[in-house]
């Protein structure tokens, strides 16, 4: 593992670069759990996630001489802030090759840092390929987002700040894509406070590392699809294998449903905005993918907020339809005066909010006289909306739920 001094130099390097973090107490998650749970606010850190430690531990380790050659890195974008954000606090060239379907919040987020931003592969993979033979025609320097110890010890300091703020924590929670920041963590805590459970969390749809820890070896995927951009790593690196078998001591899969739960979770009882790699630690916790004792103490690590808006709105609103706080149908009504008004007063008295209401009289499937009108509504729990569906049969409304 990482010698405990290389953590500690990067904490000195990254002295008035990052943010200490916040490690807040998180009653409700604490009260699900039945055990005391504090969250590490990376999501809050500058540029907005944790890669930025790594990232710029890195290039200041590097001597001028490599350093005035410039650097690139890929990624699927809170390393290429990191990288940026680093190579502009030093005055040097920063590329970024991201993935093709990287979020355009990321996207910008390099740009305006000044680096130039190159989309190239289906995945961070094949960004990260691209990357290495651009390195060497243009003779820069490559900056690997996990599988480097310069760039682990980085990572590590967020276990410093940890141990510093609540140093009786038994459990810490990580997410894993490429394993850097695990590593990182895993390697304070084992030199510092060895009887501390490590537990890595990766997403299903990128499984390479769950399989190859249980395995004792590494195991290959073909291909990665996961709402958590930031931990969708295909292909299991060597070196940070061998750190995480050593220091590791249990891995966990949760999935993009459970990812986007804990997203809205996080959203409206923390009241923080936390990207897929980060929330999928709260996501194990929630969906019990841990065993725990009464009495311990968790450490959770929100690792990044960097997320699309466009997908934060799709989770959003999916995560009302499943708790039951919008509902939509559509209903054949006569096509004459006052139909619609009839349906709209019922919903009024059953307190149902209507947000949205489209009106179809040309549809070949309707009889003449006939329209369908599809209905969205915003209601209050599983038992409003069953009173809803049964006083539309009880006043013989034909409808379907969709």
């Amino acid at each position: 593992m990482i010698p405990i001094s290389k953590i500690m130099d990067a904490k000195a390097r990254l002295s008035g670069i990052i943010q200490h973090t916040k490690l807040a107490f998180a009653p409700k998650l604490s009260q699900i759990s039945g055990t005391k749970v504090y969250v590490k606010q990376e999501n809050l850190q500058n540029t907005g996630s944790f890669k930025l430690r790594g990232a710029f531990n890195k290039i200041a380790s590097l001597t001028q001489e490599e350093r005035a050659k410039g650097v690139i890195a890929s990624s699927a974008g809170n390393h290429a802030q990191g990288v940026a954000y680093s190579a502009k606090h030093f005055g040097i060239k920063g590329v970024i090759v991201m993935p093709e379907a990287t979020p355009l919040l990321k996207v910008m987020g390099v740009k305006e840092l000044g680096a130039e931003a190159i989309l190239k592969g289906n995945n961070y993979d094949e960004a990260y390929s691209y990357a290495l033979e651009y390195a060497k025609t243009h003779d820069l320097q490559f900056i690997h987002p996990f599988a480097d110890d310069a760039v682990i010890a980085g990572q590590g300091t967020v276990a410093l700040e940890m141990i510093e703020d609540q140093s009786h924590l038994t459990t810490i929670i990580v997410p894993v894509g490429g394993g850097g920041l695990i590593a990182g963590i895993a390697a304070t805590y084992k030199q510092m406070l060895p009887n501390v459970r490590i537990i890595g969390v990766v997403a299903e749809g990128a499984p390479g590392m769950y399989h190859s820890f249980y395995q004792k070896e590494i195991q290959k995927t073909n291909s990665v699809r996961t709402i958590a951009d930031g931990i969708a790593v295909r292909d299991v690196n060597p070196i940070n294998f061998s750190y995480i078998l050593e220091s590791v001591d249990e891995i966990v899969k949760v999935d993009d449903e459970e990812i986007a739960n804990a997203i809205l979770y996080l959203l409206e009882n923390q009241k923080l905005v936390v990207e897929g790699a980060g929330a999928s630690v709260v996501a194990a916790l929630l969906h019990h993918k841990i065993n725990f004792k009464s009495n311990e103490t968790l450490g959770l690590v929100l690792s990044g907020g960097n997320i699309d808006v466009t997908m934060l709105g799709n989770i959003i609103e999916k995560g009302l339809v499943r708790s039951h706080r919008k509902m939509q149908f559509c209903v054949t009504l006569i096509d004459k005066p006052g139909s619609l008004q009839g349906l709209s007063d019922l919903l009024s008295k059953l307190g149902a909010n209507i947000v949205k209401i489209d009106f179809d009289r040309t549809s070949t499937s309707l009889a003449f006289g006939d329209a369908n009108v599809t209905v969205s509504l915003e209601t209050k729990g599983k038992d409003h909306q069953a009173q809803i569906r049964q006083q539309l049969q009880a006043n013989s409304y034909a409808f379907i739920e969709i």
